[in-house]
């Protein structure tokens, strides 16, 4: 046993503190408290631990550095550090493990290192998060880890990182190419991938050599509508970037330079670069747009990050990680004999009607040849959380909420009720008038979700759901739609749930393209399989 201080990172918000003295406490198996004279809001904790500090500097989130005799700086810190310019000035690879090199260190958060930031997507939440809520799970090496709406692949990531088998599901097949994209990149070797950009790169630079048939094997439906949104040039361009990345043999490298293509189909279309919706942007010219340059640059710089992030990575052993196209409705059918395997869940579910998830990735959808055009509309009206609906599926949903109306708890059914209500004493449009229905639907689901769930996971196995409330204006009154309350009520009416927290969080401030629809505070839901 011996006595370790552990550092904050000094630019942690409320939320996180509590989180990393949970992970530090688990990681650790003895409760820190402040230092001397540091008091209780300081940066500074001691803890009595059988752990070293090196164990405990390779697994912390929200901890700058551990210090024994000397600090080390923890492989966190060094992730963010290699994707914040190289640890402010610091060379990129150079391990700190001097008191004189801590001074050094990043000053400012990095979201998005390594695989995290290799593509745009809306809805991420944060890997930190990840893997303090996997740290505070105390799980043995191996486990197995589950994100039933796995988005970009968070949960997958930091599983892998810490050693663990995951398995993510999702309904989108770019997030599912997108996840496995990520995992495999933390079991390539970096000059493989170096090796592919520059091999692309050249042929790209090198004249034509016939014209492009990428669109020529897609239906003809999925071909006028990619013209719909495209210059003819700019069109032809990005064919020839597809054939050319379809010809790396290297099925890493290659999936990485297909996220680097994508990431920049939003900004050289006429679609709104920042718009959720289906918008056309009346002031884009492709006149001087060159989808070569940018796909390079993308490309280079997804290198470049992942590089960094590979060398701070080396000798750490990295967890299987599968990623399935699936509903996380029918999970214990999807798993088979997976059942009551799982020893955790860490998940973002989808906002009650907040996100058009399909259709924000139509562009990428079609042009990787992922899902056909005419798949679209039934693949959206699927996905839980889905707000575009017709008068007919409306009126079914509100029919099966009213049949299955006994199974929710009385908060919800209230809730959508009263917002049935008011909207169809107004004058209201479509989204409001559907929003009662909605509601319904999406809380039923929910309840399929959370009941799958319980049937895969072993007994008092954590299940975390990091989730956002919002709104609605039903007959012209601004109604809360408490998500994440709501959420952990109905989880407990199933008997098989027990609340044990719910961490308010607010939230960092966005960077990415859709921060404007971004939501002002989150909340985890720590969940336990009774």
């Amino acid at each position: 046993m011996q006595t370790l201080t552990c550092h904050l990172k000094p630019y942690i918000q409320p939320f996180e503190r509590i989180l990393a003295l949970r992970e530090l406490e688990a990681i650790a198996g003895g409760r820190p408290y402040a230092a001397n004279g540091d008091g209780p809001h300081g940066t500074a904790y001691v803890v009595r631990t059988e752990r070293t500090a090196g164990y405990l500097a390779r697994r912390l989130a929200y901890w700058e550095h551990v210090v024994d005799t000397r600090p080390i700086v923890t492989r966190q810190v060094r992730f963010e550090a290699a994707s914040n310019g190289h640890g402010n000035g610091t060379a990129q690879g150079t391990l700190w493990d001097d008191e004189t090199a801590v001074a050094a260190l990043p000053n400012r958060r990095c979201l998005r290192f390594g695989p995290h930031g290799i593509h745009e997507y809306r809805g991420k939440f944060f890997p930190q998060l990840v893997r303090a809520l996997l740290n505070w799970a105390e799980l043995p090496r191996r486990s197995l880890v589950l994100d039933p709406m796995c988005g970009s692949g968070t949960t997958c990531v930091e599983a892998a990182i810490l050693g663990h088998r995951s398995i993510g599901l999702d309904m989108n097949p770019l997030s599912v190419l997108m996840t496995r994209a990520k995992c495999e990149l933390l079991r390539c070797e970096p000059s493989d991938l170096a090796s592919a950009y520059q091999a692309c790169s050249e042929r790209l630079r090198l004249p034509e050599a016939g014209k492009p048939r990428w669109l020529a094997s897609m239906a003809q439906e999925d071909q006028d509508y990619l013209r719909s949104w495209f210059a003819p040039e700019i069109l032809r361009l990005l064919e020839r970037i597809a054939a050319e990345v379809i010809r790396v043999p290297d099925a890493v490298a290659r999936d990485l330079l297909l996220m680097s293509l994508s990431n920049v189909l939003r900004r050289v279309s006429w679609q709104k670069d920042d718009d959720l919706r289906v918008r056309r942007d009346a002031v884009f010219s492709p006149e001087g747009i060159d989808p070569t340059a940018a796909f390079l640059e993308e490309a280079r710089r997804s290198v470049e990050t992942v590089t960094s992030f590979l060398n701070q990575l080396s000798g750490q052993v990295v967890g299987p990680a599968r990623a399935l196209e699936g509903d996380a409705r029918r999970v214990e059918a999807i798993l088979g004999n997976g059942h009551r395997s799982v020893a955790a869940v860490v998940t973002s579910p989808p906002y009650a009607t907040a996100l058009p998830y399909i259709d924000t990735d139509r562009l990428s959808l079609l042009f990787l040849k992922l899902l056909p055009r005419g798949d679209h509309r039934a693949r959206e009206q699927l996905m839980i959380g889905n707000r575009e609906i017709t008068d007919r599926a409306r009126r079914h949903y509100w029919e099966s909420f009213q049949r299955s109306r006994d199974v929710l708890p009385r908060s919800i059914t209230s809730l959508v009720e009263r917002i049935e209500r008011l909207n169809r004493r107004s004058d209201v449009g479509f989204r409001r008038r559907n929003m009662g229905a909605l509601l319904g639907r999406y809380f039923l689901d929910m309840r399929e979700v959370l009941y799958g769930l319980s049937r895969v996971v072993r007994r008092r196995a954590p299940v975390f759901f990091v989730v956002g409330d919002n709104h609605t204006y039903a007959g012209g009154e601004r109604t809360e739609i408490k998500t994440a309350q709501l959420l952990g009520e109905l989880a407990e009416s199933l008997g098989c749930y027990v609340l044990e927290d719910s961490i308010p969080m607010e939230m960092l401030v966005s960077r990415d393209i859709f921060r404007r629809n971004a939501t002002a505070s989150e909340t985890t839901l720590c969940l336990r399989r009774s």
